[in-house]
C-alpha cells in the first residue's frame, strides 16, 4: 500500500524537522528518516552555538532572520533556545589577514587587547594574541530542545515521522515522486531532501542532477580543565585561522581541531592523528597540558563549491527541492531556511532580501 501526502521530506534531522513544522499547518507533510530517531548524524553532533557573524555574506544574512525564532521559539518551546556565551576571535601574528577577514563586514564586534583577551579566557598564552575579538551575542542553542519542539510542532499539525526507513529506490510517476522503504512507500508531488551528507545519494537515486556536495569531517573531545578551575562563564575561543577551537561544555572543555577532512557520507568518528595534531596545535595557544581525552566524536559538515546552502527546486527535475550544503550553519541557520523553504513552496514572497534567495538557489550549481 502506498501512503500519499502533499510533500515528501527526505531526512529528519533539524533542516527536515523545522521544514516539516513549518509546512504541516498548510499541507499534509511526511518525514523519512533512515536512523531509529532524528538528528542522528550532523544536527547531534552540532557544537550548539548562534554566531551572528559566522560565515560568508549570504550566511551571515540568513544567521540574522534566524535569531529571532531562536530567542522567541513560538510554538517549539516556551522559552528562548539561546543561553549567553560570547564568542572570542584571536589570531596570532601569521593569523592577522584571517583575522581582517573575518572582521569585513562583521556586526557587534568589539576589537580586545591580549590582557583583554587572558581576562575572559584566562587559560591564553598573553604572548600568543597578536589581535583579539569578541561577538559578546554569541550564544549557546539548546540543540535538542529546537529539534524535538519542531517535531512536536508538525506532529500537531499532523505531520508524520517514518523513522529506519532508509529511501531504497526513487521514482517520478504519474506527477508523483515515490520513494520505496523498508516501512513502505510513499509519494507526493513534491520531494524535500534534506538529507544533509546524503543529500547527492538522494538526487543519484532520483536521477536529478547533483549539486557538488562534499561531506566533510570535524572532530571534537572533551578534556578536563586544570584542577579548581570554573569554566562555566568563559566564551568560546576560536583562531582566526580556524585551526581549532574550545568551548565551555558542562563545566569540561570541547576542543576541535577545525578539521575538514572530505570523506563518504557515514557515521563519522573522530581521527585519532587529526585529534592529537587538533590538540597539540589548541596546546600551543593555551598555558594548560592536555593530559586526557575523556571522550570524542565527528560530525560531518556538507558543502557545495560556494560554502552556501542549497536551497529551491531543482532547475532540472519537477517537484525536487533541495534543502542541503548547510556546511557548519545548519542549526542556527534552520528558522530562515525552513521559513524559505514554505514560502518556495506556497509561492509565497520571501522575507530574505531578493539576492540572499537568489545565493541559494540550485540553478547557481547546474
Amino acid at each position: 500500500m502506498t501512503e500519499t501526502s502533499d510533500f515528501l521530506v527526505i531526512g529528519g534531522g533539524i533542516a527536515g524537522a523545522s521544514a516539516a513544522a513549518r509546512l504541516a499547518p498548510d499541507a499534509s507533510v511526511t518525514v523519512l528518516e533512515m536512523e531509529d530517531a532524528l538528528g542522528r548524524h550532523s544536527t547531534g553532533r552540532s557544537a550548539a552555538i548562534y554566531i551572528r557573524n559566522y560565515g560568508n555574506r549570504t550566511l551571515r544574512a540568513l544567521n540574522r532572520a534566524s535569531e529571532p525564532v531562536l530567542e522567541a521559539p513560538h510554538g517549539i518551546s516556551d522559552s528562548s533556545l539561546l543561553t549567553p556565551r560570547g564568542e572570542m576571535l584571536i589570531a596570532a601574528e601569521d593569523e592577522l589577514e584571517a583575522f581582517d577577514t573575518y572582521l569585513k563586514g562583521a556586526e557587534g564586534m568589539e576589537i580586545l587587547s591580549a590582557e583583554d583577551a587572558v581576562a575572559l579566557f584566562p587559560l591564553l598564552r598573553r604572548e600568543r594574541i597578536a589581535a583579539a575579538a569578541i561577538e559578546r551575542d554569541a550564544r549557546d542553542i539548546d540543540v535538542d530542545r529546537f529539534l524535538q519542539g519542531c517535531a512536536r510542532l508538525a506532529r500537531r499539525n499532523g505531520a508524520t515521522f517514518v523513522t529506519e526507513a532508509p529511501a531504497e529506490r526513487i521514482s517520478r510517476v504519474s506527477g508523483s515522486w515515490r520513494v520505496e522503504t523498508p516501512k513502505g512507500t510513499f509519494e507526493a508531488p513534491v520531494l524535500i531532501n534534506a538529507a544533509g551528507a546524503w543529500a547527492d545519494q538522494i538526487a543519484g537515486l532520483a536521477a536529478v542532477g547533483k549539486v557538488g556536495l562534499v561531506p566533510m569531517r570535524r572532530s571534537a573531545a572533551i578534556v578536563p580543565p586544570p584542577e579548581g578551575v570554573d569554566v562555566t562563564g568563559w566564551p568560546l575561543v576560536a583562531s582566526a585561522s580556524e585551526s581549532w577551537y574550545v568551548k565551555p561544555d558542562a563545566g569540561k572543555l570541547m576542543v576541535s581541531p577545525a578539521d575538514e577532512d572530505p570523506v563518504e557520507p557515514h557515521d563519522v568518528w573522530a581521527d585519532d592523528m587529526v585529534l592529537a595534531e587538533g590538540l597539540h596545535r589548541f596546546e600551543q595557544a593555551v598555558t594548560m597540558p592536555v593530559t586526557r581525552v575523556e571522550r570524542n566524536w565527528a560530525g560531518l559538515r556538507s558543502f557545495v563549491a560556494d560554502r552556501t546552502p542549497v536551497v529551491g527546486f531543482a532547475p532540472d527535475a519537477e517537484g525536487f527541492f533541495w534543502l542541503a550544503g548547510q556546511g557548519g550553519y545548519g542549526v542556527q541557520t534552520a528558522p530562515a531556511l525552513s521559513r524559505l523553504t514554505a514560502d518556495l513552496c506556497f509561492s509565497r514572497p520571501s522575507e530574505l532580501a531578493a539576492d540572499v534567495v537568489l545565493a541559494l538557489n540550485p540553478a547557481r550549481l547546474a
